[in-house]
């Protein structure tokens, strides 16, 4: 492998808080639900439903409100409210196993369904360790768009085959990528895709996959 491409929200960054916070609100209104249950249900929705680039309280008001269906809660005003300020604005971490990218030696880029504020956030993170900073809202396309992925192989100009890209979606990462000739992993670190060779558990895994 000659080049290591990365997707963000749910690959190398999260937020940490985000499910605590989720069952904090459904305890507040009596509802007791398994935090990995709203992990998993959190995950399938987040497949299907599209991120826009600059998410606010209509776009939430709609996610939560399928959400809480999933949970088997109606998604009356008031615990939707409640879900939106309780999770609004939760700060971003960078993912535990992220470490390893101070440890590839190969250029490494970024392509993300994301706004113009990713280089800042990136950089406070990881310093300037990208060479390649693909984000949607600047270039005007988004996953799982082949488009987005084409620009970036335009740029980046390396064969395909000897990229290696890491997303945590099936739809928005694997499909579009492999479909481009570019060897592709799923990252999974909550088993939800047991069995599946085309899942990876860690970011660790990353050196052994390139040096392969």
């Amino acid at each position: 492998m000659k080049y290591l491409l990365l997707d963000v929200s749910g690959t190398i960054l999260y937020k940490p808080t985000l499910f605590d916070r989720i069952q904090g609100v459904l305890s507040d209104f009596e509802f007791s639900i398994d935090k990995s249950t709203i992990q998993y249900n959190h995950k399938i929705l987040s497949e299907t439903i599209k991120f826009p680039d600059r998410t606010d309280i209509e776009f939430y008001s709609y996610f939560n409100s399928e959400l809480l269906y999933s949970l088997g809660v109606i998604p009356t005003s008031e615990i939707v409210s409640a879900l939106f300020k309780a999770c609004s604005y939760l700060p971003w971490e960078k993912y535990e196993d992220t470490k390893v990218l101070h440890e590839i030696s190969i250029p490494m880029g970024i392509l993300s369904n994301f706004n113009a504020t990713l280089e800042g956030k990136l950089n406070q993170f990881f310093g300037t360790i990208f060479k390649d900073i693909f984000v949607s809202e600047t270039i005007g396309k988004s996953k799982p768009s082949i488009e987005f992925h084409q620009y970036a192989l335009e740029k980046i100009n390396i064969d395909p085959k000897d990229i290696l890209y890491i997303g945590d979606s099936f739809k928005l990462d694997f499909e579009p990528a492999v479909s481009l000739g570019i060897s592709t992993f799923v990252i999974d670190r909550d088993g939800f895709y047991k069995n599946n060779v085309n899942v990876i558990s860690s970011l660790s895994e990353i050196k052994n996959i390139i040096n392969k």
